[in-house]
């Protein structure tokens, strides 16, 4: 019986180990510690990489400032609800469909293509040539159908890409949802989990991680093609009416009452996060007072959306409204600081 070490594992034609060439591999420096290390990224830029390329840019010992200046934050956020789906209008199709599997209504899918074109008309009126849209996406067939509808009103040099995310999904069972309504409402909605299903914790839980992930796509301009650093890119994200209330929370460090005030938007809206003066999303850029008062915001809510406009990247709220009125005491004069 041949041995291991007799035993001929590769063909005969392989070469020996010490006759073989080195794989091809991109262009790579060392630099400062062993697990750094200097690389230039698809758009041009030089990053540190420690195998994570959101890590961010290269600085020089001693200089604060990149090498290069970050890419150019995306103009929008669009936050888009899928259209009406077939459980939108009987609930007992959840009783017999796997609700990752639920389709759009014929309404459903007439409305995602009309807010494809409300999303256009929207970026048309900025007057800027080279626009493009990067799309973010659940995973649900209701989602999916609402994206390829909506895609239908732009061609494919408008699209950057696109992203199935299973972290902007969302997961219920129908049949003890309905059940359970009363209970959840006086349990709070943020913090109740249905049976089989999750609570908007569990959700707020994910969508950290997705908001991360986005922050960093969005500092190293992974939606920009090799050589472009256009500002007029446009990222859209096709979900659920509770993750993009979460999703909203989180960006905006809401708290859980101020959730729990939130309606959930309609099949086939949207809410827009536009970037304002100093380089921050607001949702006063693109709606009203009156709207943001029927989704839910408060007047704290407000006027934190009110600084947001002209805020820089980096900046803090030191007057923040929410410290504000937590606090019972600051009008007393008698209280020691």
């Amino acid at each position: 019986m041949a041995t291991l070490a007799s035993t001929q594992i590769y063909p005969a034609s392989f070469p020996p180990f010490s006759q073989r060439k080195p794989r091809a591999f991109n262009p790579i420096q060392c630099h400062g510690t062993p697990k750094e290390a200097m690389e230039i990224s698809s758009n041009g830029h030089i990053k540190i990489s420690t195998g994570f390329p959101e890590k961010g840019y290269l600085t020089r010992p001693g200089i604060s400032s990149p090498l290069l200046p970050p890419p150019p934050r995306p103009r929008r956020i669009i936050l888009v609800r899928h259209g009406q789906s077939e459980g939108n209008v009987d609930e007992s199709v959840y009783t017999r469909v796997a609700d990752p599997k639920i389709d759009l209504t014929e309404k459903g899918k007439a409305e995602a293509e009309e807010c494809g074109w409300r999303i256009r008309e929207m970026i048309e009126e900025d007057g800027a040539d080279d626009w493009k849209v990067y799309f973010y996406v659940s995973p649900y067939k209701r989602t999916l159908e609402t994206l390829r509808h909506l895609g239908r009103a732009f061609e494919r040099s408008r699209i950057s890409g696109m992203r199935e995310e299973p972290r902007i999904r969302r997961t219920l069972d129908r049949e003890k949802m309905r059940a359970d309504k009363a209970l959840r409402l006086r349990y709070g909605r943020f913090f109740y989990r249905f049976p089989n299903g999750e609570s908007a914790a569990d959700v707020y839980d994910r969508i950290t991680g997705f908001r991360e992930t986005l922050k960093a796509d969005i500092d190293i301009g992974r939606f920009q093609p090799p050589g472009e650093r256009s500002p007029n890119m446009n990222l859209i994200i096709v979900s659920h009416g509770l993750a993009l209330r979460v999703f909203l929370m989180r960006w905006y460090k809401w708290t859980v009452e101020q959730f729990e005030r939130l309606n959930n938007m309609g099949n086939g809206n949207t809410i827009v996060m536009e970037k304002g003066y100093g380089g921050r999303y607001s949702l006063l850029m693109h709606h009203s007072e009156e709207e943001l008062r029927e989704f839910g915001l408060t007047d704290e809510m407000l006027i934190d959306q009110e600084w947001q406009k002209t805020a820089r990247i980096g900046e803090f709220n030191y007057d923040c409204p929410v410290v504000n009125s937590f606090f019972t005491h600051f009008e007393d004069e008698d209280c020691i600081t």
